[in-house]
């Protein structure tokens, strides 16, 4: 157990923003969690004063705007076991520390189907019930079975069921309800030993026909997912970036409606809720700063929203944290100024 000073965050985050923790360790094991919350709790106590905690996955989902004056405790549990199976089902158990593409391979490589649209997402397995991350049809909720979750101030391990996550849109109890509360340990996954496939989503099934897939499989899927995603999406390791910046909206069907009478070409997706789902990529591209009429491709400095993709903003160099927060502001000023459509942000702002 290490506790180092004034680290700088810029490889812990996929912005790649420069920035210190004033404190920073690492945990593989929840004894040496334990360990380390107990040695902060004792320097509190000595110091009068509680610092802040943050715990750090891959760091895919977050953006740093300023210095973290706490402490950083980076979360490197691995290991993925088959931990029961029945008829229909493999249940897995992965680490949170776990690459999460990664986990989806190996879960390719065993031909446990259900988690291949989820292929290439940047990010830790700790984090998909988190985020309850989702692409191309399918949400984590759909292959959810179960969690461990250390309690930061008990110092218990509690076990998490689906009911129990309060899974949403890109949204679960770790979020809200318990937000900063848990660190989540361990997921267990339910996969399906006959794959249901599903490539109705987006382009996978022109992407399937160009790639001349014959027989469908859950590997070409897959493979579908990561042409389309690489094609699209800017890799973190090249330009720095979080993937989708905004989620996409929800609104009531009158307001659509209505919005749509107007913006004829205006994109949404009907919900089983009866409401719709605006694709927000798109709302971005019909708005945009005074020098220019669409916020897609956009740059000022190392601050910018990407070329091919309105979603995602990045940081071509070294760009501030600020920079791009701010540039997220201006977005959302004028989408809501256009559309009456205010953007809620999937990337935590630290």
């Amino acid at each position: 157990m290490q506790i180092q000073s004034n680290i700088s965050l810029k490889k812990y985050n996929t912005f790649g923003i420069d920035v210190l923790a004033k404190y920073f360790a690492s945990f593989n094991t929840v004894d040496t969690l334990g360990q380390l919350l107990q040695y902060d709790d004792s320097r509190a106590k000595s110091q009068k004063n509680q610092i802040p905690i943050l715990i750090l996955g891959g760091g895919s989902n977050m953006l740093f705007t300023k210095n973290f004056e706490g402490i950083v405790l980076k979360n490197e549990i691995k290991g993925i076991e088959i931990v029961k199976e029945d008829e229909k089902y493999v249940y897995v158990k992965a680490g949170a520390g776990e690459n999460w593409n990664q986990f989806v391979l190996y879960c390719i490589n065993n031909n446990l189907a259900g988690v291949e649209n989820l292929s290439l997402i940047p990010g830790n397995v700790g984090a998909s019930p988190m985020q309850n991350i989702g692409a191309y049809g399918v949400e984590i909720k759909d292959v959810f079975h179960s969690l461990e979750a250390f309690h930061l101030k008990e110092k218990v391990i509690e076990v998490f069921n689906l009911n129990d996550c309060a899974f949403g849109y890109r949204e679960s109890v770790f979020k809200k309800k318990y937000k900063n509360q848990f660190v989540i340990t361990s997921v267990t996954y339910r996969l399906n030993k006959k794959p249901v496939f599903n490539t109705s989503y987006g382009a996978i099934e022109q992407e399937l026909e160009k790639m001349g897939v014959k027989d469908i499989s859950i590997k070409a899927i897959s493979d579908a997912v990561i042409n389309i995603r690489s094609s699209k999406l800017p890799n973190p390791a090249e330009i720095g970036n979080a993937g989708s910046f905004f989620k996409n909206p929800e609104i009531k069907k009158p307001v659509f409606d209505i919005l749509h009478s107007t913006f004829s070409g205006i994109v949404g997706y009907a919900l089983p809720n009866g409401n719709i789902k605006l694709a927000a990529g798109w709302l971005i591209e019909q708005c945009g700063p005074k020098e220019s009429a669409t916020w897609k491709g956009y740059r000022n400095g190392d601050a910018g929203c990407h070329a091919k993709q309105a979603l995602v903003l990045v940081n071509y160099g070294n760009a501030k944290g600020v920079e791009i927060f701010a540039l997220s502001e201006a977005i959302i000023a004028s989408v809501n100024k256009k559309f009456g459509v205010v953007l809620e942000r999937e990337v935590n702002i630290i």
